[in-house]
């Protein structure tokens, strides 16, 4: 392998969610294009790896499956890639001793956690999210420590001609056809995020199936923890343009395949939302107010697309007092998302 002298060689390193490495997807780009001859490289889980395939701004991925047995063949794989620098995303104290026994000199973690001390770990901090800023932008804060100047926190997510090609003949076994208005609704989010329940994710799609009964659609459901209680309600609505694919999802990569084809995808604050936003899919989000859970930390970043967040007059007389109880089941209403669809569908 041939280093250049002087060459920033920089590794990202996410270890943790989806939609927590799409974060990271600003920050690889505007590396890149602010340290032009640098090295760019990330280190993640091998499902969250799909994430970054394809993508133009990064030379190298590294992937770590996290057991105990591996944690000295990836200091090793680190190693071989001589990194100058490397940026831990998210305080994990795997990854703290892995990037400091493959000897990096330059490592930047977030906060003063006891492992980044004793592995002599430059830090920056999020001060408690005071004031508070997109999750995205935290991330850009480890790259602005080395040197990088800038501020777009836009996401990005890339797919091929030949996986969108892939992503159609998928729908097509489903009879979805490549001019129907194909709508998305991932109604899950496997604890990530406040969500609805089932039941009302099931009066929104009667209640979209009615207002929109003269448009040629495919509603899409594709999140595969939607319960066999939910399945069977939709059966029962003997509706064909309803279409249930989630178990035939069979992996993050053909979900972005077929996300990439959406004319609109609406969600919870969770990683499909993510990756439809990194691929600038007109995108529908809920989200409560919570901190870490607010549009102004999780979501949608391109100008497509609509967050809808409980209001905070309604957030303060329903929720706790530390926000961790949260009220999003009736904050938000099923009329709130119809709109948000028929205002994007207006959008050129």
């Amino acid at each position: 392998m041939f280093f250049k002298k002087k060459q920033k060689r920089i590794l990202v390193v996410r270890t943790d969610r989806v939609g927590d490495v799409c974060f990271i997807t600003p920050t690889l780009r505007e590396l890149k294009k602010f340290f032009p001859d640098s090295y760019i490289a990330t280190l993640t889980q091998p499902h969250t790896s799909n994430l970054i395939l394809n993508n133009p701004y990064v030379d190298a991925i590294i992937t770590d499956d996290l057991k105990k047995e591996n944690f000295w063949k990836v200091v090793k794989e680190i190693r071989k890639h001589k990194f100058t620098h490397a940026l831990l995303m998210f305080p994990t104290e795997r990854a703290a001793y892995q990037l400091f026994f493959a000897g990096i000199p330059t490592r930047v973690g977030v906060g003063h956690i006891l492992y980044e001390v004793i592995t002599f770990m430059k830090s920056v901090s999020r001060n408690d999210y005071t004031p508070l800023r997109h999750e995205a932008d935290y991330c850009m804060d480890l790259a602005r420590k080395i040197g990088l100047k800038s501020d777009n926190i836009k996401l990005d997510i890339f797919v091929t001609e030949q996986e969108k090609t892939e992503g159609i003949q998928f729908l097509e076994k489903y009879n979805i056809q490549k001019d129907d208005l194909k709508i998305f609704f991932h109604i899950g989010s496997l604890g990530s995020a406040p969500n609805w329940t089932e039941e009302k994710y099931f009066s929104l799609v009667k209640k979209f199936c009615s207002e929109f009964s003269d448009k040629n659609y495919k509603l899409i459901l594709s999140a595969r923890e939607m319960s066999p209680d939910f399945r069977k309600w939709i059966k029962e609505l003997n509706n064909n343009s309803i279409v249930d694919l989630a178990d035939d999802v069979d992996s993050l990569r053909t979900m972005i395949k077929i996300i990439s084809l959406a004319d609109i995808f609406f969600a919870p604050s969770t990683g499909p939302l993510h990756i439809a936003d990194g691929l600038n899919i007109k995108t529908i989000g809920i989200h409560c107010r919570r901190k870490v859970s607010s549009a102004k930390h999780q979501g949608i970043l391109n100008d497509v697309s609509i967050n809808l967040e409980v209001s905070r007059e309604f957030c303060d007389g329903n929720c706790s007092a530390d926000k961790n109880s949260c009220s999003i089941q009736t904050g938000l209403n099923e009329e709130d998302v119809i709109q948000a669809i028929k205002k994007l569908l207006q959008m050129k």
